[in-house]
């Protein structure tokens, strides 16, 4: 017995504590490394636990392994784009970015891996998990919009999901550039983006105005709209000639 006095109880862990236990290992490790250079092993020596153990968990292998901590990473990415609907769009949308490109940051290998496919495990599962973030983002943002979904919003919804593939290859791009230029310049931009989106939009689409007209209203003086046009109007002002006689 130590002098210290009795040693820290052991607390055996739940079936979902254990399981949550691997898989935040196992995301740990997909994380910087693709997935098919990371074995069942290696999450039991990370997670301090024995590989019959994780076969326990996950009788189908690596597989059912990297299918779930897919899961769970796409849970925290969906949850990503969850803002209360108050405030400014764009503000809405910079803490959402915020969010996202800090997961991006942390599970960079992880993050290249998972959309950009080619993986030695990738299945139709693995993909529709991918796109399932894909779509509930889009979703969140156009509930931003207020807008509805139907024959009149199609442009719209295209608009925003084409939008959403650019925040992913933004992403892919930042990466491989060695994560430059600094985060904070790269949100500002992809919310410069989807003004610029939104707007062109909205100048062929009158759903579309709607609904980029009570956006704008909500914007402030001082904020990232205002500045745009303050810095856009320069680059255009020699083209008078375009709008004709």
């Amino acid at each position: 017995m130590s002098s210290s006095g009795t040693a820290p109880a052991y607390r055996r862990l739940s079936v979902d504590e254990r399981r949550s236990q691997l898989l935040s290992h196992a995301l740990g490790l997909f994380a910087h490394r693709s997935p098919e250079d990371v074995s069942l092993d290696d999450v039991a020596v990370s997670a301090g636990v024995s590989r019959p153990l994780v076969y326990r968990y996950f009788p189908g292998g690596k597989q059912q392994l990297y299918e779930a901590a897919l899961r769970s990473a796409a849970n925290r990415l969906e949850q990503c784009f969850a803002e209360p609907p108050a405030g400014p769009l764009t503000a809405r949308l910079a803490r959402a970015l915020d969010r996202y490109l800090a997961f991006v940051d942390e599970h960079d290998a992880g993050f290249m891996a998972l959309l950009q496919g080619g993986s030695v495990v990738e299945t139709s599962r693995t993909t529709a998990i991918v796109d399932e973030v894909r779509r509930d983002a889009a979703e969140q943002i156009l509930t931003h919009l207020e807008a509805e979904a139907g024959p009149g919003s199609a442009r719209l919804r295209l608009a925003v999901r084409t939008w959403i593939a650019a925040v992913e290859a933004a992403s892919l791009i930042w990466l491989d550039e060695g994560k430059r230029p600094p985060l904070s310049e790269l949100r500002d931009w992809l919310v410069d983006h989807f003004i610029a989106v939104l707007t062109v939009t909205a100048a062929s689409d009158e759903a579309a105005a709607a609904v980029t007209r009570r956006a704008l209203a909500m914007e402030e003086s001082d904020g990232p709209v205002a500045h745009l046009v303050t810095r856009a109007l320069p680059v255009v002002a020699d083209a008078g000639h375009l709008l004709g006689p």
